[in-house]
């Protein structure tokens, strides 16, 4: 006789705190519910599926993600989980959340400016460091594919900004 686990919805809560202490492994300051990467939590039989949108298609950092979402709720007690990948609509810089992108700043990357259909003009990417807007764009490829990196014209130091996406 096989048994059937009643899930209760006031464990979806505790799910979503779990999932919020899971760090970005490119930008250890942020969580995965920050970037707005995990789009839902829901039970699903005797288990549960989490909806996650990777910040693109090719990031290589999905795979390890989730099996870091799987790791972290088994280790709570929360199987089985499915991680289900939501790539329509594509992530965007646009569901991160306020305190991310003070974090990200505070951190030394300056956050994303505007909103992703409008791409943000070298003058208004401003210096984490000095918050300086006189600013210079070097690359369109920083340390990782999510990052530009700019030179601030006042303090002269290098510094990645996070690219609307």
């Amino acid at each position: 006789m096989q048994r059937t686990l009643h899930i209760e919805p006031a464990e979806v809560p505790k799910i979503w705190h779990l999932l919020s202490q899971i760090p970005d492994p490119e930008i250890p300051v942020l969580t995965i519910t920050d970037l707005g990467m995990v789009r839902d939590v829901r039970p699903q039989g005797d288990g549960w599926v989490i909806g996650f949108t990777p910040t693109y298609s090719g990031c290589p950092a999905t795979e390890f993600l989730i099996t870091a979402i799987q790791q972290h709720l088994a280790e709570a007690g929360f199987t089985p989980v499915q991680v289900v990948q939501q790539l329509d609509p594509a992530w965007t810089t646009d569901w991160m959340s306020d305190d991310a992108r003070q974090r990200l700043r505070d951190y030394g990357i300056s956050p994303p400016v505007g909103h992703s259909c409008h791409a943000a003009s070298p003058a208004e990417v401003a210096c984490p460091r000095c918050g300086s807007t006189h600013t210079t764009l070097l690359s369109e490829f920083g340390s990782t594919a999510c990052k530009s990196l700019y030179r601030c014209e006042s303090c002269r130091e290098p510094f990645d900004y996070f690219k609307c996406i």
